[in-house]
């Protein structure tokens, strides 16, 4: 267990709600971890009432003393689908909102579309809720079953109907979470564990197509392009094919100039990923919406920076966004240089 505040995704920095919990030994392990007093900074809420949940689960009153003592907020009574209403949460925003393995409860075999349908709802009621719930660059994370019947679910199909996008999906391990004890939840067998198998942990961001689309006018803004010069070639079908394995090369070693991104390498290769892969394979397609894709980069990178600096500002994302737009610009010079050796080639 790390006692520097923080365990895996979460921090004592973070103004955290957990919904849906159990017999609440995720929201104790996160409290413990976070260190004396921190656990002021978690809010713990169950569908069940207080009653039923001494019925369910037979550690469930020692977990809520020991959260109580840690200084976490605990709400009963409180349904996903409607939380944004409820008279403790309605005023309240959070850094990140968690829902571990929602489950509509048993009323037949998983891969039965009834029963598909309404877990579906059921995280469709709580993405539309927890969007409205969340502090500027907050994050929500579903954890769920990713085989099976599950994968129809489509968590990210239901997370885009509320202007939710997805910005990492990581493998769930419980044995990340010491004390952590996930349950059924309901019929006879409550309380024990279902199986878990493949699992991971989906991070949704509120879209911001309007922050995205501001910020990528001066990103996408040609001017200043440095200017290339086209020498004519004897075979430009043979340019072009040189041009484009050269461009490659120069990914490989550095993103055409380590220069571009000096001081911030590895840091601005993870935020950026999806961009960096983006540029090498689609280099030179027509059928390929550059702008559209640009711009949800952007926003997934902002998005996987902020969730790795918690407390961190659009100020300190400036840096990594001027070295993307440095990027840019020298990807579209080399866009430039390929279309005038297609024309050269044209007869």
């Amino acid at each position: 267990m790390d006692n520097s505040g923080s365990l895996k995704h979460y921090s004592s920095r973070h103004r955290i709600l957990l919904v849906g919990e159990g017999d609440f030994s995720f929201a104790l392990c996160l409290a413990h971890s976070f260190g004396s007093g921190s656990g002021s900074s978690i809010v713990a809420t169950s569908l069940d009432s207080y009653d039923t949940l001494i019925s369910k689960y037979k550690r469930v009153k020692s977990n809520l003393k020991n959260l109580e003592k840690l200084g976490a907020a605990i709400l009963h009574k409180i349904d996903a689908t409607k939380m944004k209403f409820h008279t403790d949460l309605r005023m309240q925003k959070f850094d990140r909102i968690i829902f571990n393995f929602p489950h509509a409860g048993f009323h037949g075999k998983e891969d039965q579309p009834h029963l598909i349908k309404m877990h579906r709802n059921l995280v469709q009621g709580f993405f539309k809720n927890a969007r409205d719930m969340l502090r500027p660059y907050g994050e929500i994370h579903v954890s769920h079953k990713t085989t099976g019947p599950f994968l129809h679910w489509n968590l990210k199909e239901l997370a885009s109907r509320h202007s939710l996008v997805l910005i990492e999906c990581v493998e769930f391990k419980i044995d990340d979470y010491p004390g952590y004890k996930n349950k059924k939840g309901d019929g006879p067998r409550c309380d024990e564990p279902f199986r878990l198998g493949k699992c991971s942990t989906f991070k949704f961001v509120v879209s911001c197509h309007r922050w995205t689309e501001s910020v990528m006018g001066q990103v996408y803004n040609c001017n200043g392009l440095p200017q290339i010069q086209v020498i004519p070639l004897q075979n430009p079908h043979s340019a072009l094919q040189l041009l484009r394995t050269d461009f490659i090369s120069n990914m490989q070693t550095g993103y055409m100039g380590a220069q571009l991104i000096r001081g911030m390498g590895n840091e601005f290769e993870r935020i950026f990923d999806g961009y960096l892969a983006d540029v090498k394979t689609m280099f030179g397609r027509t059928d390929y919406d550059y702008a559209r894709v640009a711009r949800e980069n952007v926003w997934v990178g902002f998005g996987k920076y902020m969730s790795g600096a918690p407390g961190g500002t659009v100020n300190d994302f400036t840096p990594y966004l001027e070295a993307l737009h440095n990027c840019s610009k020298l990807r579209l010079a080399w866009l430039e240089r390929w279309e005038r050796l297609k024309l050269s080639s044209q007869p």
